[in-house]
This record gives structure tokens, sequence and C-alpha cells, in this order.
């Protein structure tokens, strides 16, 4: 979809449709843009609450016919919810229903005004980019492996902000371009995660990396399976044994050699596949197994924003991928694996294999002497029992990180709970025959992936992200359609914006 901005009165505009907007319970249009359209309408508006045809309520529309009072055929109203209740992901959800309901209507350009704009203490720009977020991320639809045309294609080509003030106009245009390279980065991540596993293979993935390293000007190597074993990388290579799809260790770096910047490293679990391998897994709803690189696609994603918007730090992106799968060469229950930092690995369940790949990882990540380390991962059940759909399980071994990571969920609305690292839980990983079993058992199952997880970790600040079931959804949200959700991406680079304004006093 074209963004534009554009200066003038949004009751002047000549448009299909124009978007405004009331809060919940109100029984005046107000001053401002709404109540100048009103005004021009005769009081239609003001007709709807009254008549209680519109409330003002979250997802909530109403729609009027001008009859050319206004050069705009159509006014679309959109409820922003509770005013007290009111902030960035009321302008999300508003920006997304406004516009998923103007592609029902088949209009292809509307106009708008900037939900939000200085309400509550909500920025000019920070409105203008979850405008941006909310109507862009709604209308997201994959479809790069149809090849029949649609009976009824329904596309929005055009969304123009229409700005009163003109000495905001390039602060807007700012605020449009950042939104923007943030919703490319969330659907490159959604486009990973909905292709299915024979069109993202590791092979395929370390192509798209270094496609997009191209593009940005970042740094990208590609260790392979040699190279792993140089390094010791056998936890890893353990996973890819099963499987004739060669792993891949990809490594983007931006601002690579600037040592007056921090250092931060993004680590993403990157399973094209997982079957569960000899532990295999119920084969109901296996296909969505292909979303277990959902962490890796948020990291090429956020890689991609961190390049685009020229951050000033030094960030590194590491992605472990293989296929999971159970062959005569698979690794088994029982077996002894040598992680990369010499710990010895005992296997008791080969469907956690996302903890094997990761482990070495986060060890390889120890080279870059990091002022912090970020991983996410899809990788256990467990957390979706404990925390639902509502929130990514945070564990983290400084508070700081931990805070800067809970902040930056608050304002990008993908929201962290942190869970306990108690030494406790480590007991259950003892191993009678190497340093650690990788798996402690049905109770506590997140926490303790978390604590085998954090024995790879080397003397840093160091979060675990655990995304499990929240790389997909069953139900249309409002600016998440069915499919991929390309979560984490939004979050990392919020936390990586957030570090660099710290940084520079902001």
């Amino acid at each position: 979809m074209n963004i534009k901005v554009k200066t003038g009165e949004i009751q002047q505009d000549h448009a299909e449709l124009i978007v405004v907007n009331l809060f919940e319970g109100v029984t005046e249009p107000g001053g401002g843009a709404t109540g100048a359209v009103d005004k021009a309408l005769g009081g239609q508006i003001r007709r709807l609450i009254a008549d209680g045809d519109f409330k003002g309520k979250a997802q909530e529309t109403a729609l009027v016919y001008t009859n050319g009072v206004i050069p705009a055929k159509r006014v679309l109203v959109v409820g922003l919810g509770k005013e007290e209740e009111f902030g960035l992901e009321a302008i999300r959800v508003a920006a997304a229903t406004a516009a998923k309901r103007v592609r029902a209507l088949r209009v292809k350009s509307f106009s708008t005004i900037i939900h939000g704009d200085r309400h509550g203490g909500i920025s000019l720009a920070d409105a203008v980019q979850a405008v941006v977020e909310g109507s862009e991320l709604a209308l997201y639809e994959f479809k790069e492996l149809k090849t029949e045309p649609e009976d009824d294609p329904k596309e929005v080509n055009e969304m123009i902000f229409v700005v009163p003030d003109k000495s905001k106009r390039t602060e807007v245009e700012a605020a449009v371009e950042m939104g923007r390279e943030i919703v490319a980065s969330v659907s490159l991540a959604r486009d990973l995660v909905n292709r299915p596993a024979n069109y993202a293979t590791p092979t395929i993935l370390a192509q798209c990396a270094q496609e997009m390293a191209d593009e940005f000007a970042i740094s990208c190597r590609v260790l392979d399976e040699a190279k792993m074993g140089e390094l010791g990388m056998g936890a890893l290579l353990a996973v890819a044994q099963g499987t004739d799809e060669p792993a891949k260790f990809i490594i983007l770096e931006c601002n690579a050699g600037r040592d007056d910047l921090d250092t931060v490293v993004l680590v993403g679990k990157g399973v094209t596949f997982d079957s569960g391998g000899i532990s295999l897994k119920d084969s109901k709803g296996m296909e969505r197994a292909k979303g277990d690189m959902a962490g890796a696609a948020a990291v090429l994603g956020a890689m991609r924003a961190v390049a685009a918007q020229d951050l000033p730090l030094h960030v590194i992106g590491l992605a472990p991928t293989t296929e999971n799968l159970p062959s005569g060469k698979a690794y088994k229950p029982g077996d002894v694996i040598r992680a990369m930092n010499g710990k010895t690995i005992e296997v008791v369940n080969t469907d956690a294999e996302g903890r094997m790949i990761l482990a070495d990882a986060l060890a390889y990540a120890g080279r870059y002497q990091p002022n912090a380390v970020v991983d996410l991962a899809t990788l256990t059940g467990a957390i979706f029992t404990a925390l639902g759909d509502h929130a990514i399980g945070l564990f983290s071994n400084d508070d700081d990180l931990a805070a800067s990571l809970e902040a930056a969920g608050q304002t990008s609305f993908e929201r962290v709970w942190r869970m306990p690292l108690f030494q406790e839980y480590g007991e259950q990983l003892k191993s009678h025959i190497a340093d650690v079993k990788h798996v402690g058992g049905r109770s506590a199952g997140a926490i303790t992936a978390a604590i085998f997880l954090s024995k790879f970790v080397g003397d840093f600040p160091w979060a675990h992200l655990d995304v499990g079931c929240k790389e997909w959804t069953d139900e249309d949200k409002p600016y998440t359609p069915k499919g991929a959700t390309g979560v984490g991406v939004r979050l990392l680079i919020q936390f990586l914006r957030d570090w660099v304004h710290r940084e520079n006093g902001e």
C-alpha cells in the first residue's frame, strides 16, 4: 500500500473515503477533526451517537454517506475505545479496524486523520507510526504460492494522512517511513514462517539472509557443517544428523568493526521443520511444525529494521538453522553430546531440539564480548500453558536488561512477563552420565529449558524470550490475520531503539 502525506483539512479532502474517530461514551464529536466533519455534514455523526448507532467502542465502525455535502464520498467513523485506556495499542487497533473496513468496502484509496495525536502524552511521530503499523499489518496477506487469480480481489492501494499543520508535515513523513520499515520487517518474518518447510529450508533461509544483507549493506556469513564441526558445535550438528538438508549457521552483522558502539547479539532458533526426530510428534497438526524457525525469522526481520533505520548500535544476528527429522542417522534419547563450550549434554527427548541448537549459538555469541544477548525461540509449549496467548515468557540473568525488554514490550504491545530462574529448578537437569540433561521433566518445563540455556551463556547480560505457540494464530486479530504472526520483531526493534535513546540521554 502506498502511503502519502498532504496538508489540509480533512473535511475538505477529495477522497473516496475519509476516516475520523471517537472515544467510547462521548455525546459530542468535539472540536477536533471529527467535530469539523460533523459540522460540515450538518450533525450526521452527532445523530449517530444520539440514536445509539455508534458508541465508539474499540473495533466499532459507522459509515456515513455524504451525498455531496463535503468532497469525500463517504466518512468512516472508527471507535477508539475508552479514553482512560487509550494508548498506542488503541491507535493500532483503530487503524487496523478502519483499514479492514475500507478493504471490505472495496475502496482503493482513503484519507485519514492521525488517531491519538498529542493525546495522553503520545507524540505525533509515535501516533503516526502506530497508524501505519495497524493499517498495513492488518492488510497483510500471504499470496506468493497462489497461482490462480482471486474471484473477488480486494486491495487497498493508498492511504493518505491529512495533516492540518504544514510545519508538521516533515515529521509525519519521517514517522511514516519508520512505520513502513517496521511493517516490512514484520512482514518478512511472517512470510518466512508462512512458507512451507520445502520453501524455507536452512539453505533457503541462508539465501534470504544474504539477499537482505546485500540490499541493506549488512555483513553476512553462513557457516556450513564442516565449519560448525571445526568450532565444536556438537549440539547443533546432533540435531542436524537426521536430515539430508544441510544445517546452516547464519551470522548477520550491522556496523561491524565499530568499537565505539555498544554490542547487542540477537539469537533466533531456526528449526525449519520439527518432526520431533526419534521422539516423533503426533501427526495431527504436524504441518504447523514449519513455524519452529520463527525465532530466526524474527531475528532476520529485526536485523533488516536495524539496517534500514541505521541504528547506531553494533548488532549481530545469529540464526542456527536445521531440520529435525527421524532417520537411521538421527540423534537418539540417551545419547551424550558435547556442545561448543565443552559441556556434555544427556539427550532425554529429541523433540527438545531447540535448546540444543541455541546452546551452541549462545556459546558462539560470547566471542563478541557483548553488552547484551537476547535469544528468541518457539522453545516450549509449557510457556503457552503458563501464559496463554497474551504474553511472551521472559527469563534473564540481568534486572536492567529484563526491565528494558519489559518497557519495550509495553510500547510495542508484544508484552513480556518475567519468569523465575531459581537455581533449585536446575536440580531437575542433573545427569548421572553427563554435565547436564537437556530436559527436566514435565513440571516447570519452560523454566528448566531456560535454566538449561543459561549453562551456555558467558559472563554477559542475557535474556531468553520463549514465544512457544505464539508464532501462529488460527483467528483473525485486529492487525494480525490468521497465519504467521511475526511475533518478536516489533519487540526487538523497540528494545534496540530504546537502547539508542538511553545512550543518547533521550
